[in-house]
């Protein structure tokens, strides 16, 4: 069955498009990253945004996979909900996402949660609002070290910010979070870069910790540069497409042995010319930022071409011999699967046998859950 892993020979019949997951392969992706890191899982803080899920959650808890990295409030929530102990929201809280982080927290005291700043008026803030809820916040340096989204640039003194920051006296300054999603290229080429990035901010680092009088914790990476952080001692790593992978990743990060445990599974609805068919497989099926041709692998067979998209439906080319009739199923890999997952409610999960055998929640593709 290796060769078609993705088809699913199920007696429980879901109506397409629908997202599959594959339970082994998930488990053989999480083993896979404790590897990396030498079976050091203290070293894992792995982000949620791919997945969204709680029985993915409760699966890394079976693994000592004990912290983990969101970007919504609703991740966090997520998060505190299934137990997981130390949550990190890498995602500055502005606005009324203050409060929504003050009422999580006040929810949930078990749990360690923390969150990032890159300047001091948003750090100022936050240390009004948990002076006022008598609170402590955790709070780490967001450095921009190159992808200039969010961060206070490295090229600044940004050591500097971090002295007003702990004279605030509600908020606890915990470490530093880097994210280089920007680094591209072969291994060797994005290894090179971080170390190089990674190492000229190290000695500040170390001059901080000791003022400050003790260690501070740091929180670096993506997928793109887990394998140059993983060799690192005293760095958390956050890769999260691992426990999913797409194709985007699959070509473009051959280093990282993941495998595919997630496909788009659709249906042949028309055949409106003798050479192409048509999909259910629309935009609101699958993640469509990129161009047509980066958008989804068709795993049935490498002659059939996406050539146009729109909202229900995905056009199809059939370039090769085989036959296709109206009905038929197709699987398709997403280029980029986690925004895909956020189109869907749930995924129905695929056991050993390539039988459906669950259904999990993507709960936290939501705005909100309660708070």
């Amino acid at each position: 069955m290796q060769n078609n892993w993705w088809k699913i020979n199920s007696e429980v019949r879901i109506d397409t498009p629908f997202l599959a997951v594959y339970e082994d392969r998930i488990q053989s992706n999480i083993e896979r990253l404790i590897e990396s890191v030498n079976g050091d899982t203290q070293k894992l803080r792995p982000h949620i945004k791919t997945h969204k899920n709680g029985d993915i959650l409760d699966l890394f808890k079976t693994y000592n996979i004990n912290k983990v990295k969101c970007a919504t409030i609703a991740e966090a929530e997520l998060a505190a909900m299934h137990e997981i102990p130390d949550v990190l929201l890498a995602y500055q809280p502005v606005g009324i996402k203050k409060e929504r982080w003050i009422s999580l927290l006040k929810k949930y005291p078990s749990i360690a949660f923390s969150t990032i700043v890159d300047d001091f008026e948003s750090a100022k803030a936050l240390d009004t609002i948990a002076h006022k809820n008598n609170l402590t916040l955790t709070v780490y340096l967001d450095l921009n070290t190159g992808m200039n989204r969010t961060g206070i640039s490295i090229s600044k003194d940004w050591g500097a910010l971090i002295d007003e920051i702990v004279k605030l006296k509600n908020l606890h300054f915990a470490g530093i979070h880097i994210y280089d999603g920007h680094l591209k290229g072969d291994v060797e080429h994005r290894n090179s870069i971080a170390s190089n990035i990674f190492f000229s901010i190290n000695e500040e680092i170390g001059t901080i910790q000791e003022k400050l009088g003790y260690e501070l914790k740091i929180v670096a990476g993506g997928s793109n540069t887990f394998p140059f952080y993983a060799s690192q001692k005293k760095v958390e790593c956050s890769p999260g497409t691992f426990v999913f992978w797409d194709a985007n990743y699959q070509i473009h990060l051959p280093e990282q042995n993941f495998e595919s445990a997630l496909v788009i599974v659709g249906t042949i609805i028309s055949k409106p010319t003798d050479t192409t068919f048509c999909i259910d497989i629309g935009y609101k099926a699958v993640a469509s930022e990129n161009p047509i041709d980066k958008r989804l692998v068709i795993l049935n067979d490498e002659n059939l071409i996406p050539v146009s998209h729109s909202e229900e439906h995905l056009i199809i080319e059939n370039q090769g011999k085989n036959n296709y009739a109206i009905g038929d199923t197709i699987y398709a890999q997403p280029y980029h699967v986690c925004p895909t997952c956020a189109l869907y409610d749930s995924v129905q999960v695929v056991n050993s046998e390539q039988q459906i055998c669950d259904q999990w929640f993507i709960t936290a593709r939501s705005r909100k859950i309660t708070i």
